[in-house]
């Protein structure tokens, strides 16, 4: 676009900006091809549209929407909650582009009761509202087939899909199924069981599918009462039954408390790159929890949480037919809803919704980072190496990190190890092993700066990519000491960590920095897990080093000592005779016999030199 066209573009905007009222309602932004892009909400059309054309706006995605605003439309309404419900309408409608994306890929089962002569009661993914009334839908199937279950154990509503009249029973039309003959059905369609009775018994299964499940259960309480005192025993014990199991299912349900009646609760949780957010949504009814959702919505723009919260209040509470008079939220709204009030609990049972509503937009959070992980485990490794540079305020992520070891038995057969890891990864073939050279005695700080020295003395010889990262097995000693060498001897600047262990010998902190100080990390969280796991790994490999130096020197006899006697002559040797004892008695033909005259000679002549 050039540049005296841009300029005409926005001056033609700032005039319809200029002239807006200063009403609630609902704006338009369109493209080059009068396109709606973007749709949006103001309790102040002029003040909110106005704040797009500020020069100070500094916001990337911001800038880029205006340069792709052309025109600009605007709809006045009366409340601030029409202009929530016109906004969320004209995006349905256009799906702007730039608008908030509700990612919901899920399609939730629902229950239907059906507009029939005698209705069923069946979970559904279909809705089509000319057939039936619809409750849901549940995001948890289990709790589902509980309700399911309950119903038909209470009411036997029929499963056949036979379409039943009045007529047809009538004339005796239909015939009972195996249903009726295992007493899972009471056979209305022969008459066995009363139009009323079953309308009746409908009437309470949609009473319990709207939660009212306590009012039920007080009513078939009274009633059975009332049989019992007019000594109609079988219909009582019947009545009791089904009290019992109104019983049983309040007792398995999450109960807040009874003295809640009808109320909403939402919560907002941001991911780590503040490009999507999780919307929860419960809902209680009498005491009890009837709804939990977990929405995911993609930011289009730099949106708050309190526009985004705001924008899908009404959009839920419209799913779910929602007419709660009190909603719940985390933090203050600056708007307002038509017949429901904003409450923030600050402790109670409506705290503790809160917290649970929260806990579920995180629980669900981590369970869509887990499923991206398994598809790409790359964003993983990413991620747990940003959140150790983060930790560490590194000034770049820790792709190759290094461990060291050592190894030792009072000082002898002393060794040393070195572990690398990429991408949060072992690298095998990087690994390193050392045998302690300069060292004396169990010194492991001396043996730790042999180590250190060597392998960055030699990778500076190289040219190989240095480290981005150190980390010791060990607390404040090893760190200082590989200090010394890494920055005062090399003159590198590495970034040196440590794993310290408590009194139990178990890894429990992290140390950084000089003088180090500990770096708060959840013991039981996956980056502390990877640490540690390359903590064992280092130790694994020198132990693993040692062990093996030191069986070569307990295989040493004195057969390695003679001149001209390899390995394969020393084996032959020991497998015939058994030992060095019996190979030094015996005589010149049995060795002859064994391995030939020339050695033969050779060793009796080393055992024999008298």
């Amino acid at each position: 676009m050039k540049k005296e066209e841009n300029e005409k573009r926005l001056a033609y905007l700032k005039n319809i900006v200029l002239n807006l009222p200063d009403k609630p309602g609902s704006y338009q932004f369109y493209d080059a091809n009068h396109t709606i892009i973007y749709v949006g909400k103001a309790k102040s059309l002029k003040n909110r549209v106005s704040s797009y054309f500020h020069k100070e706006v500094d916001r990337f995605k911001t800038k880029v929407l205006v340069s792709k605003i052309w025109d600009i439309s605007y709809t006045v309404v009366n409340t601030e909650e029409d202009a929530l419900l016109l906004e969320n309408n004209l995006i349905k409608k256009y799906n702007p582009r730039y608008n908030v994306m509700l990612k919901d890929g899920k399609t939730y089962p629902s229950i239907c009761i059906t507009k029939e002569f005698y209705p069923r009661i069946f979970k559904t993914r279909n809705i089509n509202k000319k057939t039936g009334t619809y409750f849901g839908p549940y995001s948890n199937v289990g709790s589902m087939k509980a309700v399911l279950e309950l119903i038909k154990a209470l009411y036997k509503p029929r499963t056949c899909r036979f379409p039943i009249t009045k007529e047809g029973i009538e004339n005796g039309k239909y015939k009972p199924c195996l249903e009726y003959h295992i007493k899972n059905c009471d056979a209305p369609c022969i008459g066995k069981q009363t139009y009323e009775e079953y309308q009746s018994n409908m009437a309470q299964a949609r009473e319990i599918l709207k939660g009212n499940t306590r009012e039920i259960s007080k009513k078939v309480y009274e009633l059975m009462l009332q049989k019992a005192a007019e000594m109609k025993f079988e219909e009582a014990e019947i009545l009791k039954q089904r009290y019992l199991l109104i019983e049983s299912f309040c007792s398995k349900s999450e109960v807040v408390s009874h003295t809640i009646n009808d109320i909403d609760v939402f919560t907002i949780v941001d991911d780590d790159n503040k490009t999507n957010a999780y919307i929860n949504y419960i809902h209680v009814t009498n005491g009890a929890i009837t709804q939990s959702f977990t929405y995911e919505y993609k930011r289009k723009l730099e949106e708050s949480d309190e526009d985004l919260l705001i924008t899908a209040i009404p959009e839920i509470r419209e799913r779910f037919h929602s007419t709660a008079k009190e909603i719940i939220v985390p933090f203050e709204m600056d708007w307002k809803l038509k017949d429901a009030t904003f409450f923030i609990p600050q402790r109670g049972d409506k705290k503790h919704l809160l917290d649970l509503s929260e806990m579920n937009g995180k629980q669900y959070k981590f369970d869509r980072l887990k499923q991206s992980e398994k598809l790409n485990p790359e964003q993983k490794q990413t991620r747990l190496m940003k959140e150790l540079q983060q930790k560490l305020q590194l000034p770049k992520l820790p792709y190759q990190i290094e461990c060291f070891d050592n190894s030792n038995i009072s000082g002898t057969d002393a060794v040393a190890a070195c572990v690398v890891f990429k991408a949060m990864k072992p690298s095998k073939k990087d690994y390193r092993k050392y045998n302690i050279k300069t060292v004396e005695g169990p010194d492991d700080y001396a043996s730790m700066q042999e180590v250190v020295r060597r392998r960055y003395s030699r990778m500076i010889e190289e040219g190989t990519p240095l480290p981005d990262l150190i980390i010791t097995d060990g607390g404040q000693g090893q760190m200082s000491v590989v200090r010394d060498v890494v920055e005062g001897e090399l003159g590198l600047q590495i970034a040196i960590a440590g794993l310290a262990k408590n009194d139990r010998h178990r890894t429990n902190e992290l140390l950084f920095g000089n003088p180090p100080v500990t770096i708060g990390i959840d013991i039981k969280s996956e980056l502390f897990h990877v640490l540690t796991q390359m903590q064992d790994e280092v130790h694994r490999f020198a132990i693993t080093f040692h062990r093996d130096k030191r069986s070569k020197h307990a295989l040493h006899s004195e057969l390695d000592d003679i001149q001209g006697i390899g390995p394969k002559t020393r084996d032959l040797l020991l497998k015939k005779l058994k030992s060095v004892k019996q190979i030094k008695l015996a005589d010149i033909q049995t060795l002859t016999d064994v391995i030939g005259t020339k050695k033969a000679e050779t060793i009796y002549n080393h055992f024999h030199k008298e």
